[in-house]
């Protein structure tokens, strides 16, 4: 009994090791650098997956931001209806260009919520990053969204859209957009290999979320108040300062205020860009650490 209980202590202290937060990141930037290789071919597999034997080819990356901006036709339209007025163009590429971000974080945290319980095999085998399997699900629909992002600029001069200087703002909002999705996969997959319910949850929650995200809408619709509250949702600032630089031209620099039913509604204020970045970054560290500290334990819930 006295050896089992010695074995259990040495397990323990072995497996939950308390280094500090900066020890983590210094392991885990070390640790992509040296399995970087591997990051890169687990990506190209997830790649490959998707694409196997698909009819569709890849048409499947165009496919879901496609039905995405015909729900959103058809939303719009509906509201244009009751208002007594025509649909604008504008308001149709406000919808296009908001679905391809949308359409990127939904089906990265689908695939990185799973990624480690669906390769359980090879979690539980030597030691490496784990980190690479949400990383690889995040860099895969990278991919995707590349070719939808690339069919969207063909697409805009069609749809009267003049690019202009204020859309260097989108790559800016799109390494926001990719590191709070990264942040998000982490914790998601970490998560779901402890308690397995929290994919479904995740299902529901990028089914319905698009109704509490403004991609169908914009946040200035809901009022003064309203919009405050719609702007809380960390991914709302990133939809709608890319939706601002490419369709209105504006500055994200710059506050911008609409006319309400009400009075004056604000649009935009610079610190909603801090804010998401903020969410984006300290979420990225946060997930990062907890992630690694805990990743000694995985294979005992494969």
């Amino acid at each position: 009994m006295a050896e089992a209980d010695t074995h259990s202590a040495l397990r323990v202290n072995a497996v939950v090791p308390d280094p500090g937060i900066l020890k983590v990141l210094q392991e885990v930037i070390s640790d992509f650098r040296e399995y970087r290789d591997l990051l890169f071919q687990l990506t190209l597999r997830d790649i490959r997956i998707r694409y196997k034997q698909a009819v569709m080819g890849f048409g499947w990356a165009v496919f879901l931001p496609a039905l995405v901006v015909l729900a959103g036709v058809l939303v719009r339209g509906a509201m244009a209806y009751i208002s007594g007025r025509e649909l604008q163009t504008a308001e149709i590429v406000g919808v296009a260009v908001k679905s391809v971000p949308w359409s990127f974080f939904v089906g990265a945290i689908g695939f990185a919520t799973n990624s480690l319980t669906g390769n359980g095999s090879l979690v539980t085998k030597i030691y490496f990053p784990r980190e690479v399997f949400p990383v690889g699900a995040v860099l895969a629909q990278t991919f995707d969204s590349t070719i939808g992002t690339v069919a969207l600029v063909l697409i805009l001069p069609f749809l009267g859209i003049t690019f202009g200087w204020t859309m260097l703002w989108v790559p800016v909002l799109a390494v926001i957009l990719f590191l709070f999705t990264v942040a998000v996969g982490v914790f998601l997959s970490c998560g779901n290999l402890f308690f397995r319910d929290v994919k479904y949850i995740v299902q529901v929650l990028l089914t319905f979320g698009i109704f509490f995200t403004p991609v169908f809408f914009e946040p200035s619709m809901f009022g003064a108040t309203g919009a405050w509250v719609m702007m809380l949702n960390p991914l709302a600032p990133i939809l709608e300062g890319i939706r601002l630089s490419v369709v209105e031209g504006h500055n994200l620099l710059q506050p911008l205020w609409i006319a309400g039913q009400n009075g004056q509604v604000i649009a935009w204020q610079p610190w909603f860009l801090a804010y998401s970045a903020a969410w984006a970054v300290f979420g990225l560290l946060g997930a990062t650490v907890m992630f690694h500290r805990l990743e000694y334990v995985f294979a005992e819930y494969v």
